[in-house]
């Protein structure tokens, strides 16, 4: 038997009955016998209700997986979602300074982190079609380019010493090192057909 449905359909009967009932009762003579009414309710089955039917049915809630929780998650352009581990992105305006700018693929969000004597020194989220400029002193850097749908921020990385990381679609890339002063070096991200990008391939443990 299947309670919910049973249930439900056993109280609206239940309700007719007893309307219908009550008008029967009301025509009857005085000096009848009540016995065939009395008879016909006890043939109405002794349902098992929960004791409220509406809360029962609404604390069973639907679990959804990550994948499913954070699909269209995503940050906006120059968050820094690892600032708890590697700081935020300090600018850098003097002579001796130079520039990396990232322009995104349509398809995919990115989270690109620059590295100097590998240890991360900028990092920011960079949604799909956009781009953004880092600037630093200058010196030999690597950029690491992490790509992605929908960020989790509870997804742990690099074995548990980091948390935040995409669902689905994730891709890591990375460029060789490069000896920047008073440089301007872009970055024009592209997927390729065959779903390898232009960049070199990377790791989470290497790239973040």
């Amino acid at each position: 038997m299947k309670k919910p449905i049973y249930t439900i359909c056993a109280g609206t009967f239940l309700l007719m009955i007893s309307c219908q009932k009550s008008e029967n009762i009301e025509q009857l003579p005085a000096s009848a016998d009540s016995a065939a009414v009395i008879a016909d309710s006890a043939a109405i089955p002794d349902v098992d209700y929960p004791e409220n039917i509406v809360d029962y049915a609404i604390t069973k809630p639907v679990e959804l997986n990550a994948s499913d929780l954070y699909a269209d998650n995503s940050l906006p352009t120059g968050t820094t979602p690892y600032s708890k581990y590697y700081g935020g992105n300090p600018s850098c305006n003097d002579n001796g300074c130079s520039k990396i700018e990232v322009k995104t693929p349509y398809n995919s969000d990115v989270l690109v982190t620059i590295k100097k004597n590998d240890k991360v020194v900028r990092h920011a989220y960079i949604q799909a079609g956009d781009r953004y400029t880092f600037s630093f002193p200058n010196g030999t850097y690597q950029a690491f380019f992490y790509y992605g749908k929908g960020w989790n921020p509870e997804k742990e990385m690099k074995n548990g010493e980091i948390k935040g990381g995409f669902v689905t679609a994730e891709n890591f890339g990375k460029d060789e090192e490069q000896s920047l002063y008073n440089n301007v070096l872009t970055y024009e991200l592209i997927l390729q057909q065959n779903g390898n990008f232009s960049t070199t391939p990377s790791n989470p443990e290497e790239a973040l």
